[in-house]
């Protein structure tokens, strides 16, 4: 698995915003607030320095995740693709159905999930996973994996994969605020890597890209954005990180965020692994 290189502050616990005024909640509270696993996701690029914006006031309305005194998390997910690129393809065409596929490491934590986004004919995203042993091959499937992947797209009337190689690894730094009466769960991403090869790519520092999770419609988060101007973007970590680093891909849906939140690519670090 990549060593996830901690923010250069060298306090890798610290929010990358600041939301000292909402109060902790554990993520037990969260799982029984804003599970959110069946939900609608909105996405939005703005500014860092907006983000307490957001929740100024609000302080008895939202929480923020926080284990051990720290509330800023850092992330490395393994995509994993068919060889041809095709969970790329759907998401670029705007295919009704379809999935995703990731092993995800909480890099504080060391918990490891295999996850499948299941993406649904009216947008609604359902999100399964299973938690594997520390230990376990990120890039890779097992017996296990293989078995849990086969029954959630069965579930879907999808067709599985032959096979599937790693595509891409996305490393990141996560904050994520709740609001207490379960409405929405908002995370905060910051610190993007995308890593392909021996090829990388950075979101910018000043940027943050924020995931707004529910099952309705606008949430007072997406009301309060709307306020300050900041429309919904078309972006996914994933396919913008492949689009930057593999020449030829068609990523057209979403060059226009990338321009806005992304550097140039560059050949990797001496500091990071071999990319997936």
């Amino acid at each position: 698995m990549r060593t996830v290189t901690p923010p250069a502050d060298g306090n890798p616990g610290r929010a990358p915003v600041a939301l000292d005024g909402l109060r902790p909640v554990s993520l037990a509270e969260i799982n029984e607030r804003a599970a959110l696993v069946t939900r609608t996701c909105r996405k939005y690029l703005l500014p860092a320095g907006l983000v307490p914006a957001l929740f100024d006031g609000s302080e008895h309305r939202f929480g923020v995740l926080e284990i051990d005194g720290r509330s800023s998390f850092l992330y490395s997910s393994t995509y994993l693709d068919t060889p041809e690129l095709r969970t790329f393809h759907d998401h670029r065409q705007e295919r009704r159905l379809r999935y995703k596929v990731r092993t995800r490491s909480y890099v504080d934590t060391g918990t490891v999930m295999f996850e499948v986004k299941l993406k649904g004919a009216r947008g609604v995203t359902d999100k399964v996973r299973v938690e594997l042993p520390p230990d376990s091959p990120v890039d890779r499937l097992t017996p296990r994996t293989r078995d849990f992947l086969d029954r959630s797209l069965g579930r879907c009337r999808l067709t599985p994969p032959d096979v599937l190689v790693p595509s891409a690894v996305t490393d990141y730094r996560r904050t994520t605020v709740v609001a207490l009466d379960g409405e929405e769960r908002v995370t905060v991403d910051q610190d993007l890597v995308g890593y392909r090869g021996d090829l990388e790519v950075r979101m910018r520092p000043e940027v943050a890209l924020l995931e707004v999770k529910t099952r309705g419609g606008l949430t007072a988060t997406e009301r309060r954005l709307h306020a300050l101007g900041v429309r919904e973007a078309r972006f996914s970590k994933y396919a913008a990180a492949l689009a930057a680093l593999e020449p030829g891909l068609r990523g057209n849906r979403w060059h226009r965020a990338m321009g806005h939140c992304m550097d140039h690519p560059t050949r990797v670090r001496a500091s990071a692994s071999a990319g997936a």
